[in-house]
């Protein structure tokens, strides 16, 4: 299994500079994890972009998780409802209330 980390901003500004290498990653194996826990602001641009993630990854057959959600991705996912399109638990990285 491959994990990739994503640090800092995934908003409208980032967004398509990550694209690449977010699908990129797609490549390196048929298991993927990537942890949210460093996304320290995230806008619908950047949700798109774990949405279209997600998507692919399903479209070749392999297996996506996001994984130690940070405050920020807990925050749209909750705002959108958006959580259950994620399929597995989410976990966040430190208490966190809603």
């Amino acid at each position: 299994m491959q994990t990739l980390a994503i640090e800092g901003k995934l908003t409208i500004f980032t967004a398509a500079k990550q694209k690449g290498l977010l699908l990129g990653f797609l490549q390196f194996d048929d298991e993927l994890e990537i942890n949210l826990s460093s996304v320290t602001e995230i806008d619908t641009a950047g949700l798109q972009l774990l949405i279209l993630l997600k998507h692919e990854a399903e479209k070749a057959k392999k297996s996506l998780r996001f994984v130690r959600h940070s405050p920020a991705v807990l925050d749209i996912l909750a705002f959108t409802r958006l959580t259950a399109i994620f399929c597995e638990p989410v976990i966040p990285t430190r208490h966190h209330e809603f």
